[in-house]
Formats: structure tokens, sequence, C-alpha cells
């Protein structure tokens, strides 16, 4: 037996349902990159908006890349199975909000038709850093992006990139007089509302000047923070869940019971009511942004890269390790935390402490390969501008130094036993290249490194405070050791 509707009312009584008639909800959101993430964050809040009585909220979900999403859950009417991982134990709940689903490279003008229909008030993305073809060191739009070139030349007819389905479909709602939806970006860029509205403005000037004018005026793409470490499902995961429900899901989310969400409360088309599912509306939402990217992810990132280079697989096993538990603390307490300015009420002490429980979670088995993809668009947003401000005050940042460092050992793509690494980055290549003519030695792998300029601007480089503290580091790194480089890290002060 497979999960459906018609299979929900043979669940164990302990699996937790839709609340609601999932016949009579109606589409109001449509969310572009419809992976794990937004399965176990986004659409789970507007599964409880569901459940409280507002049907017109459903997610039509869109995947830009691979029908894998869709085929898996299509069959299931869209239903899945969000299971949330502690050391206290398990809990299944079957999610119903997701109530279309698209492939956009299967047929572009359906997916913007749907766009451009006036019921979709609100299109969310989750499609990672690299899904904007922006710069990362600048926040422009890549006009050299391949996609963006392709989106550009082709016209309107299929779009392949995020930016270039969004412009297109507001330019239909453009011509046709309808009030475009609101863009509220999900993923992990900096100021990421001001992000977007400045890379679709400029992609809908390069369309025509008029249509960049009216995106610039009219498009609303409020900021927002997530939090939720969510791992790959695996095919034990899968085995587990099936078991526990009695029948088989085809592609089931696996997360941690932390979930956070912080909204600036822009939205001209209208919004359910997100601060009763628990959502924080803000009006600046960039010191929480701050928070999470230089305190989250940045700890992640460092522990990917030095924690897959001394053999640990996944963060829990990292963190275990009593050194890069301390590497991993005084990270946040000596590095990061001066940078930050939070609002009256905000506990960075308790906010820290919850962060090393969860990177604790022994249940979630978050693969530490899986946080070091596209490192070149991650670093930029969650280690080099932490970096910017402690050179900005005069103040040292080893931990930060090594955290490069270790992304540059990984892209060379041979870790410390000779063992080739798979890594998947879009800059992966050039990278390689880099590295290669550079040649292993520090003193020349990292100026060489850090003169790609996507990831680094051209004002880090040029820095010598910063290309000592990571050619010092590098140097360290290979001759001791990713362990015994963080195990040499002194104590806090």
């Amino acid at each position: 037996m497979r999960l459906s509707s018609a299979s929900l009312s043979a669940l164990p009584a302990a699996v937790e349902r839709p609340r609601y008639d999932r016949a009579a909800i109606r589409a109001g959101v449509l969310h572009l990159g419809i992976g794990a993430f937004h399965r176990a964050h986004q659409a789970v809040y507007f599964d409880d908006v569901l459940a409280r009585g507002e049907p017109g909220w459903g997610i039509v979900g869109a995947s830009l890349r691979s029908p894998g999403t869709r085929d898996a859950l299509r069959p299931q009417g869209g239903l899945y199975t969000l299971t949330v991982r502690s050391s206290e134990g398990t809990h299944l709940r079957v999610i119903g909000s997701v109530a279309e689903l698209f492939v956009a490279p299967e047929n572009p003008a359906a997916l913007i038709a749907r766009m451009a229909d006036p019921a979709i008030r609100i299109v969310t993305l989750t499609v990672t850093e690299k899904g904007y073809c922006h710069d990362p060191a600048t926040g422009e739009l890549d006009e050299s992006h391949p996609d963006i070139r392709h989106d550009l030349s082709a016209g309107a007819a299929a779009p392949r990139s995020a930016p270039g389905l969004l412009v297109t479909a507001l330019a239909e709602r453009k011509a046709a007089g309808t009030p475009p939806f609101t863009v509220l970006t999900c993923d992990n860029l900096p100021v990421n509302g001001i992000t977007v509205k400045r890379v679709l403005s400029r992609f809908a000037a390069l369309v025509s000047p008029d249509l960049g004018a009216w995106v610039a005026d009219k498009v609303a793409c409020p900021s927002t923070m997530i939090d939720r470490i969510v791992p790959a499902t695996t095919a034990e995961d899968k085995a587990a869940i099936a078991a526990a429900l009695g029948m088989e899901d085809a592609w089931p989310v696996v997360t941690e019971p932390f979930t956070q969400w912080v909204v600036e409360d822009d939205f001209p088309a209208g919004r359910p009511d997100l601060a009763a599912v628990g959502v924080q509306l803000a009006r600046d939402v960039k010191p929480f942004e701050h928070m999470k990217l230089r305190l989250l992810n940045a700890s992640h990132s460092a522990m990917a890269y030095l924690g897959y280079l001394a053999g640990y697989v996944t963060i829990a096993d990292t963190i275990a390790d009593p050194s890069f538990a301390r590497f991993v603390r005084v990270l946040m307490d000596e590095e990061v935390s001066p940078t930050l300015n939070m609002p009256a009420g905000v506990d960075l002490t308790a906010y820290k402490a919850e962060l090393i429980a969860r990177f604790s979670n022994p249940a979630l088995r978050h693969r530490t390969w899986q946080i070091a993809m596209d490192g070149s668009q991650k670093l930029p947003q969650r280690i080099l501008g932490t970096i910017r401000d402690r050179l900005a005050a005069g103040a040292p940042f080893p931990r930060l130094a090594l955290a490069v460092a270790g992304w540059m050992r990984y892209a060379t793509g041979t870790d410390e036993r000779g063992k080739a690494i798979d890594v998947r980055d879009p800059l992966a290549e050039m990278l390689r290249r880099v590295a290669d003519v550079a040649g292993p030695s520090p003193e020349r792998l990292a100026p060489a490194l850090l003169g790609v300029a996507p990831v680094f601007g051209s004002d880090l480089p040029a820095d010598p405070r910063f290309q000592a503290a990571v050619i010092g580091s590098l140097a360290t790194l290979t001759a001791q050791g990713a362990r015994r480089a963080v195990e040499m890290m002194p104590p806090n002060r």
C-alpha cells in the first residue's frame, strides 16, 4: 500500500495527519524549488494555516530541474511524511499542503501561466544561493550566467532560471492588469529580500525599461530568515518510515524539532495569519539573518569542510569530538558574536547553547559532504562577511580563517588520505583548474584561490591581514591535518 488520501485512515493512530478537507483547499502560494527543505519548513507552516481554517493557501510546488519530487509525490496526491527526530524519539506527521506539482523544464509555459493566475498571491523560493544567478561577492545579477543569457536571448518562451521564470510571469500579470505576487525568498542570501529585488529589477530592465521600473516599484520582496536542519533522506530513512507507517512513502523528509521563520511583514497581495502558526513577523529581519548565517550556517560550513577532511561523516560525529566542540563554541563566542547587533530580548547565549545541542542531535545524520556542497556560493554569505567586519574592527579571526582554508583544501578535490572528493559546486571545474596550476604549496595555492573574484571579491585578496591569516591556516592544515589543526587552536580567552 502507498501513502495517499485513500490510505490515510489506515495509518497508525500515532501518525498525525491533515486536520482539514484537502478537497476544499485552493492554491494561493506557488513555490519554486520544492525540495526537502521546503517540505520540512514552509510547507509545514502552510499546513498549519490550512488546519486553522484558511483554505485559500494551498501550495503549487515546482521543481526547476529534476522531475524526481513530482514523480514521487503526484501518485500520493502531494502527500508526504514529515519525520521529526530527536534523542527523545521520533514523531511522524503527514503533510497535505502541496496541492499541485510542476516540473519547469517540461512545460515552462504552463508553470508561468499558473504563476500569472491572480489566485497566486505569494511565490516562495528555496533554490539555494546559486539559483538566483547572481554574483555572491556583489549581490548583483550575473549577466554572463549561461541561464540568464539563455533567458534573455530566448525571450519569454522557455526561461530556465528562477529570475527568468519570475520576471516572465510578472510581465504577464502586468500585461493583464493583475497585481504582482509577493516574492518571498527563503534562501541564505544577505538581506535576501533586497538582493532578490535587485536581481529581479535588473533582469526585468534588461527585458524592457518599462518592465524594470514596474518591478522595482510594484513587486514586494520581503526579507526572511529560515532555520531548520534538514538532512538528505536516505534509503534507510525511507525503509524505517515505511515500517512505521505500514505503507510506502516515496519521498518523506527528515528533520529536527526546532523550526524558525522570521518574515518582514510586507505582503501587498495579502497573506494568511502567519503569526498564528508561529511565524515571527518583524520590521527588520537583518539582525536575525546575521545571527543565523553567522552562527549556525558558518559553524555548519566550518564543520563540514574541516570535519570531512578529518574523516567525520556527520555533523553529530564532528561535534562529538571535544576539539571540534570547543572550536565551534569559541568561533561563535569570540569571532562571530561581537559582529552581531541583536534587538532587545534576544538571548544570544541561549541561542548558541541551543545550536550546540542541535548540532549534537545523534538522531539527525546531517552529512558533512551534503553541507559542503556549493561552497563558492555559501562562503561569501556565511563566513566572509563576518571576516570583513573583524578586519574593519582590527580584530583577529583565526577560526574563520581556518574554515576558509578548509574550504580551499576541500575544493582541490583530494582528501588527506589521497582519495578523490566528489566536489559539488557551480565553480568546481574552475577551482580545480586553479588548484592544479598552483600546486599543493599553501603559499601558492591560497593566493591563487583568493583570486577567484566571484567568491572573494577584490577587497579581501588585497588585504595583507586576510592573505596572511588564510595562508598560515592552510599551511597548518596541510602540515598537521584537519583534526590536529582544530585541536591546536587555543582555548577561549
